[in-house]
């Protein structure tokens, strides 16, 4: 420990309860990294790959991946509130920390990988004194999902969204900063529910939008579309195959700011429509050309 109260990533043990994609990618870019990475998983397939592949050094229960330094929530968001409530309710070992700035008996620090934080934050802000949480969401992943597509790479030049809480401590931040550097992605520090509002944009919405353009071709009902489809219809269409289980629960806790990006968006596709029913091509283009100059400027 460089001074009381602030440990090392070198020095940590680091449990991630997870092993999919996101969790998986994290256990391989910590690897030589930290002092030891305990796996934590419902599916024995995934545990004996993770062990096969050197992904972990051992496996553990929910429970007793508590005892840890630094604890990953690295599921589906639905299921890190679940595991949050468990914590919650947890009597496990770890004492609770003294608030006179006392750090003999650390706290675990507590980061997730969800993709919504409004509600992650505020069950975070419920836990007992001896954990000590801050929530997370890496801006990165695949279509494909599961342990066998981890990356170490996935996070490399990546932001990662920090939403510290109130009771975030100095330690805590720190540490959450230094894993970031150190798995090569870009620290952002937002409050949680600005966080929602803007991913609801830049995420979410794409994700509704790739899916209505699939359904919108299946209603078709006409076999040579698909013979039609080039890399304009591929690429527009690529989120719609992420993988749903994730998506409902993105869907299902961040309700409230993805109805206002559908309400934006639905309101722009109204005037296209009534642009290309007038038949004005001063107008259409007048509409068309501030977005093509803005995508190109930000991905060149």
């Amino acid at each position: 420990m460089d001074e009381p109260g602030f440990t090392r990533l070198a020095n940590c043990k680091v449990a991630i309860v997870g092993l999919g994609l996101m969790g998986g990618s994290l256990a391989l870019a910590l690897r030589g990294r930290c002092r030891e990475i305990v796996g934590v998983s419902r599916s024995p397939e995934t545990i004996n790959f993770a062990l096969t592949h050197g992904i972990i050094d051992r496996e553990a229960s929910f429970e007793a991946s508590l005892d840890c330094d630094l604890l990953v929530l690295a599921a589906p968001v639905r299921t890190i509130l679940a595991q949050l409530s468990q914590l919650a309710q947890s009597a496990i070992h770890n004492p609770t920390p003294l608030r006179s700035g006392d750090y003999s008996q650390q706290p675990t620090i507590v980061i997730d990988l969800g993709s919504t934080k409004t509600q992650i934050v505020s069950a975070m802000q419920s836990l007992p004194l001896r954990f000590d949480p801050i929530g997370g969401h890496p801006m990165c992943g695949k279509e494909s999902s599961g342990i066998t597509n981890a990356e170490a790479t996935l996070y490399q030049g990546k932001t990662f969204v920090l939403t510290p809480l109130p009771r975030t401590s100095p330690a805590a931040l720190v540490l959450a900063h230094e894993l970031i550097a150190v798995i090569g992605s870009v620290p952002f520090v937002l409050p949680a529910e600005e966080h929602d509002a803007l991913v609801a944009v830049t995420s979410h919405l794409p994700y509704l939008a790739a899916t209505t353009l699939m359904r919108a071709a299946q209603m078709l009902d006409d076999p040579r579309l698909w013979k039609v489809a080039a890399s304009g219809f591929r690429d527009t269409s690529r989120l719609a195959a992420s993988d749903v289980t994730m998506m409902l629960d993105i869907l299902l806790t961040n309700r409230a700011a993805i109805l206002n990006a559908l309400t934006l968006y639905i309101e722009e596709l109204d005037l296209l429509a009534a642009m290309i029913d007038t038949g004005d091509p001063d107008e259409l283009r007048a509409a068309l050309e501030p977005s093509q100059a803005k995508r190109s400027e930000l991905f060149k």
